[in-house]
Formats: C-alpha cells, structure tokens, sequence
C-alpha cells in the first residue's frame, strides 16, 4: 500500500494539534492575557517570609500587602 505524502503530512498536522491543545488550556491565566506581571521585590527578604506566599491570582490575602517575586517564588510583603 503506498500512502501519498500529503496523508501524512495530515496526519502529522492533526497530532501535533491534538498534542497542542492541552498545553494551551493553561494558557487562560497567562500575563499576556490582559494580567498585571508581578513585580521584583524592593527588598531582598528574609527566609521566613517565603512562607507568605501569594494567590493563583497574584494577590495577597492579607491587607497592605503586595505580591511581588523574589528568589523563592512569588511572595506577599508589607508595604510599610
């Protein structure tokens, strides 16, 4: 049986999508999707503060705070 080229070619077009689409359903939460991008601290933290983490949301639950990034990750600091 010879399959002809553009077959394949089809074929290898609809994996690459059926692969594809599960990657891009993260994609929704993504700064280029209308997000504010979280900010470097302007304070190199102690440690124990990397256990104040911020939201999926990059929000901080806690009042005056905001959510900035630093070497542990995305963090909620005071702002005083």
């Amino acid at each position: 049986m010879i399959v002809k080229p553009w077959v394949l070619l089809l074929i290898m077009l609809i994996y690459r999508v059926v692969m594809l689409l599960p990657v891009l359903g993260g994609l929704k939460n993504k700064a280029f999707f209308g997000r504010t991008v979280t900010e470097q601290c302007w304070v190199q933290p102690p440690l124990k503060y990397c256990a104040k983490r911020c939201t999926k949301l990059l929000e901080c639950l806690s009042l005056n705070h905001t959510c900035c990034w630093t070497f542990c990750g995305n963090i909620c600091l005071d702002n005083r």
